[in-house]
């Protein structure tokens, strides 16, 4: 009897544990299954590079930016280093220019220049980042960095890329951007003329004297500088700044007043050749004729 009850006994745990085991199989293959990776795991819907321009360039024929740069992004992740990778790259250059998206146009835009500097797109590329900081030059009363970078940009154009279509257009750009950085100099000295503080102003239109003769701003400078070393009783300086003036724009207006301000205390228009200010009467006269007047 009691042979027969530990026999029974023993089959009852040997049944439970091929259970047991049984369901510990199970489970390992199942977890074998769920832990196998496919690449569909990561990206799904991989299509074509080709397939994805082209559906990228009919939505742009139609008009709709948004789904042409969605398309863009999509053959750039799953294609980065293909020909139509590149194609997109200035794709999405132009396109977030037309959105007005400047800083994602620069930032495309030197992403391309950066990876093909000599690829025949770079200097369209480089052309849209100086336009993406052109377009968002501010008022003259405003801060000019971004100015300063729209000259800038458009300078790489002239010097890296001077045969490609952009240059002349780039030229006019600087040459407005230059502008518009002096006209900022010159509101900032006439804000501390206003104060009497003639020191800082003479500070801010000599900058323009020196460094900006090639703008409309010039002939203002130099007044202003007759007007300010004038006012601080340094005679000698007031008459070389209307001689410059007097040189170079002898029917301005500015010159003029400049003249009759000189006259109150009994001076006149006088070369100094010991003055800084000889050095820009020389570097006016080698600019262009009318260079001043764009």
């Amino acid at each position: 009897m009691v042979g027969s009850i530990k026999k029974s006994g023993f089959d009852w745990f040997s049944r439970r544990s091929m259970t047991a085991c049984a369901l510990i199989g199970l489970m390992a293959l199942s977890a074998c299954k769920s832990s196998e990776v496919s690449s569909s795991d990561f990206v799904d819907n991989i299509q074509p590079a080709d397939e994805l321009y082209n559906q990228a360039l009919a939505s742009l024929d139609e008009g709709k930016l948004s789904r042409a740069q969605k398309k863009l992004t999509e053959l750039d992740q799953q294609h980065p280093y293909s020909e139509f990778s590149r194609k997109a790259l200035i794709m999405q250059t132009f396109i977030s220019y037309r959105q007005a998206s400047y800083a994602d146009t620069s930032a495309f835009g030197k992403r391309y220049v950066a990876l093909y500097p000599t690829g025949k797109d770079a200097a369209y590329a480089q052309y849209l980042v100086g336009m993406s900081y052109f377009k968002q030059i501010p008022d003259i009363t405003r801060d000019q960095s971004v100015t300063a970078r729209a000259y800038n940009a458009m300078l790489e154009v002239t010097e890296r890329y001077p045969e490609s279509e952009y240059v002349e257009d780039a030229k006019v750009k600087m040459r407005i951007s230059r502008d518009q950085i002096a006209g900022k100099e010159m509101q900032t000295g006439r804000y501390y003329m206003e104060r009497r503080e003639f020191l800082a102003s003479i500070s801010r239109f000599r900058e323009v004297a020196e460094q900006y003769q090639d703008t409309r701003h010039i002939e203002e400078a130099l007044a202003r500088l007759t007007e300010s070393y004038y006012s601080l009783g340094l005679a000698n300086e007031a008459q070389a700044a209307a001689a410059v003036l007097g040189h170079n724009f002898p029917d301005s207006q500015w010159y003029a007043d400049s003249v009759k301000l000189l006259q109150t205390g009994g001076l006149e228009p006088r070369e100094n050749r010991n003055s800084w200010l000889a050095g820009v009467d020389t570097k006016i006269k080698k600019m262009p004729a009318g260079f001043n007047k764009s």
